[in-house]
């Protein structure tokens, strides 16, 4: 009679560690869909294709995704990480004074006044 109650708890508990036990490894193997892909604005695979916005820099929303409590994050994306390939051709641009090589552009065009004063 003593072995059966024994067996009787061991199945019990046995059960109900299987009813409990449906959010491990079970559950994983049924994630076979996608819910990001990658964002045409920063590349992340984060934006959401129900929702149709992406979790990192909030697109299609004009402005970029930014909140004061995550400074790391914000520090990742200012301007100066990436590429710069415009700025860089400002800079240039800048340290010569915004000269392009076209001289003639840039002079001011002679009038009547400014030519009979030239000759005189």
């Amino acid at each position: 009679l003593l072995i059966f109650l024994c067996a009787r708890t061991t199945l019990e508990n046995l059960a109900t560690d299987i009813e409990t036990a449906d959010n491990g490894t079970s559950s994983f193997g049924k994630r076979n869909h996608r819910v990001h892909m990658t964002c045409k604005r920063c590349g992340n695979r984060a934006f959401h294709l129900q929702k149709k916005r992406c979790a990192s820099c909030a697109y299609p929303a004009t402005k970029m995704r930014k909140y004061g409590w995550s400074e790391k994050a914000n520090r990742r994306k200012v301007t100066g990480t990436g590429r710069c390939k415009h700025l860089r051709k400002v800079q240039k641009r800048f340290k010569s004074g915004f000269k392009d090589g076209r001289k003639d552009f840039f002079k001011p065009l002679k009038t009547k006044t400014s030519a009979a004063a030239a000759q005189s």
